[in-house]
């Protein structure tokens, strides 16, 4: 089971989990990101190439349920505006084990911070600033090449 969902609509964790439980592992792994008040964000905008992103998230899908043999995996990211603590993305993955699971769901976050066509611009009072990428976020990706 693949779920790829990119949508302006709150996202729905217990929905989200409970497919995944019902997927036929043995474990779920998830990660829920959420929009941070870091120095005074009053909203994150995010956007998206219709299409394009959905390809992307569905190939990364793809990729971590053949490398770990996973029964499920999901990734449902929003885009439009949000506030301070609202949940911006939600990975998870079931598996027969726990280490495949965790692993898929490590990879499959890390990997859609650097794969996925997605642009961030922050509000912060009157002003709007785009958001670069992080050599951070390029780094933990790199980890899954080899």
């Amino acid at each position: 089971m693949i779920r790829v969902l990119v949508s302006e609509a709150p996202v729905d964790i217990a929905a989200e989990l409970g497919a995944l439980e019902t997927a036929g592992g043995g474990a779920v792994a998830t990660f829920t990101g959420l929009v941070r008040a870091d120095d005074g964000v009053g909203e994150l905008l995010l956007e998206h190439y219709p299409g394009a992103t959905e390809a992307a998230l569905e190939k990364l899908a793809a990729d971590a349920v053949a490398r770990w043999k996973l029964t499920g995996a999901t990734i449902v990211h929003r885009v439009g505006a949000m506030k301070p603590g609202e949940r911006i993305v939600f990975v998870g993955a079931s598996a027969p084990h726990r280490s495949a699971a965790q692993e898929a769901c490590a990879f499959l976050i890390d990997r859609l911070k650097t794969d996925a066509p997605f642009w961030k611009r922050e509000r912060r009072g009157d002003a709007m600033a785009w958001v670069g990428e992080r050599a951070s976020d390029h780094d933990a990706a790199e980890r899954w090449n080899n």
